[in-house]
């Protein structure tokens, strides 16, 4: 009887690592080093301070009371903590989420604009994202991050940026404006300057509150730039008396923490919030995989991708329980806590718990912030959005990725945030499918002193065999593109003299499709019946093997499949006798 409690034993032992695996914030808790704590502290008081200014501002971008911005963060950094791989990595309110946000819940929200009900419906796409982060998860699906291509993400980050900037410009000047799109911001915005709309000394405060952000992140990277502008800031709308002379303040936040709460909406409403929640929940998983690789990388962690979405998903299920809405990674308040000395996700709690302890002790302390302030946040945060350089290298680079670049920016500013995010992974798959239909392909010769086949564009003094043609069509063969295929190879066997053998250089062909092989079937009919011969070089061993069940063998000679281009040359020289001759021969 004494031995029978070791089996327990040896269970808890198998049961302690699937756990910390399936909850990274257990493995955190039992691999903690004393001496990391006063570090993980002082970076957490470090990024309250900025955690606050922008979790209200960026509220309020997306069309919701500043509070729950603040809701939001401290449930999202909670939440990560507990399911989120990543050492050090920030979660949060999101300016590139907070538009996307404003698209989906403002049009559903009643005419008389009822908060509650936004609240509800920001919450409620919260849970989606959640739900979608983690069923991708399940599914291993984190390449989908892939399906947005660098030159769009720079099209669509830029075009955000503009957004958010020509959006923002009224409340930095002090007045509103209704408009739908962006042309219709950015008129009504000069008309309401033009009408005297605008509040001096609010315009004062949001253009003095850009530029001492803007001054001290470049001169004083160390200094927390947008607690000292919002500091100033309330020191002059008490000193000033601002709320008298026309700016608007923040005001009294709530007292306390949002109790738990499952959102309340109209069934209707799920279908148009589900659109919405998948566009954020790809810029989520794109922007916290490419967070995680760059931070990760300089902490010697690996990056787990599937993970990640699963932390990220907690973190909207948090947030979206306790009247949040949806979040994602920051790599501005990530690199703030690194450069504190941030060592654990303990950053991030503590800084949670600070947010609590001020909503509870002293929820009036933001009440004289004026609303221009958070506009500064919210424009000099668009303005690290933007990646002007970035575009311009893409026009010295590559024109067709510059364009496309340009299409997704014109489809965010003038479409809208949400069309402009599907705009942007159509031009990406699109793209792609474009460099398969019409790959880049071209004819091999012998480039003397250089080892193997080239490409004669390259080399044109490259040489030739008589009667043999070199060639190599750079992608798989399937239905978009056998056409294509089809016609090169007749373009080639229409040659005076026309070649005795055509010997495809098949390595980049990394599969073939049933279309494709009724091409290939008709082609090489047609060419046998004209003399000329198809051959095929380099092919895999898994194409060769379908080539094999599509019967193909039936008409293409199975001695024309060689294992190297070099083979099927010795080949054909030993049968012709042919020599090299120089490019101009």
């Amino acid at each position: 009887m004494g031995g029978r409690p070791a089996p327990a034993r040896h269970g808890n032992r198998r049961l302690l690592p699937r756990l910390e695996a399936a909850v990274p914030g257990i493995r955190a808790v039992s691999t903690y080093r004393r001496e990391w704590l006063v570090k993980d502290l002082v970076a957490g008081v470090v990024l309250t301070t900025l955690l606050v200014p922008q979790g209200m501002a960026y509220a309020e971008l997306a069309g919701l009371p500043a509070i729950t911005g603040l809701y939001t963060t401290v449930l999202c950094l909670l939440g990560y903590a507990v399911c989120g791989p990543s050492r050090i990595l920030v979660l949060g309110p999101d300016s590139a989420l907070g538009p996307m946000i404003a698209a989906t819940v403002l049009p559903l929200v009643a005419a008389d604009g009822d908060p509650d009900r936004a609240v509800a419906l920001a919450s409620v796409l919260a849970l989606m994202v959640a739900a979608i982060m983690i069923l991708a998860s399940v599914a291993k699906l984190g390449f989908i991050a892939d399906l947005i291509s660098k030159p769009t993400m720079i099209g669509y980050m830029n075009g955000l940026a503009l957004t958010i900037l020509i959006g923002q410009l009224p409340k930095l000047f002090g007045f509103k404006v209704e408009a739908d799109s962006l042309i219709g911001e950015f008129t009504g915005f000069v008309r309401g300057l033009a009408e005297g709309a605008a509040v001096p000394a609010a315009a004062a405060v949001g253009i003095g509150g850009i530029v001492v952000v803007l001054v001290l992140q470049r001169f004083l990277p160390k200094v927390p730039a947008v607690l000292v502008m919002v500091v100033l800031a309330i020191t002059a709308a008490v000193a000033l008396d601002l709320g008298d002379r026309g700016v608007s303040l923040v005001g009294q936040l709530p007292e306390g923490f949002p109790p738990f709460t499952v959102p309340d909406v109209r069934l209707s409403d799920l279908p148009l919030l589900l659109g919405g929640a998948l566009g954020i929940a790809l810029v989520s998983l794109a922007d916290t995989i490419s967070n995680a690789s760059a931070f990760a990388a300089r902490t010697g962690q690996e990056v787990h991708g599937n993970q990640e979405m699963t932390g990220v998903g907690v973190a909207n299920l948090a947030a979206g329980l306790f009247q949040g809405f949806p979040v994602s990674t920051s790599g501005s308040r990530t690199a703030v806590a690194e450069r504190a000395g941030a060592r654990t996700q303990l950053t991030g709690v503590v800084g949670a718990a600070l947010i609590v302890l001020m909503l509870v002790l002293v929820p009036g302390l933001f009440r004289d912030l004026p609303q221009p302030a958070l506009a500064a946040v919210v424009i000099t945060a668009s303005l690290s959005l933007a990646d002007v350089p970035a575009a311009v290298r893409l026009w010295r680079q590559s024109r067709t990725e510059f364009l496309l670049c340009c299409a997704a920016f014109l489809g965010v500013a003038l479409l809208g945030v949400l069309p402009g995010i599907a705009i942007a992974v159509a031009l990406s798959v699109l793209n792609v499918f474009r460099r398969a239909w019409w790959p880049y392909r071209t004819v091999l010769g012998r480039v003397p002193d250089l080892e193997g086949y080239h490409d004669v564009r390259s080399y044109p003094a490259a040489r030739q065999l008589p009667g043999l043609v070199i060639y190599r069509f750079d992608a798989p063969l399937f239905f978009a593109n056998a056409k294509t295929f089809r016609d090169e190879i007749r373009r080639l066997a229409a040659a005076d003299p026309p070649p005795a053998w055509i010997v495809v250089a098949a390595e980049p062909m990394t599969d073939v499709d049933t279309t494709a092989a009724d091409v290939l079937e008709d082609l090489d009919e047609e060419l046998n019946a004209k003399g000329v011969h198809l051959v095929f070089a380099e092919l895999k061993d898994p194409v060769r093997r379908k080539i094999e069940r599509f019967e193909l063998t039936r008409t293409i000679d199975p001695g024309h499949f060689f294992p190297t281009v070099e083979a099927a040359v010795t080949a054909f020289r030993r049968r012709t006798g042919a020599g090299w001759r120089d490019a101009d021969g």
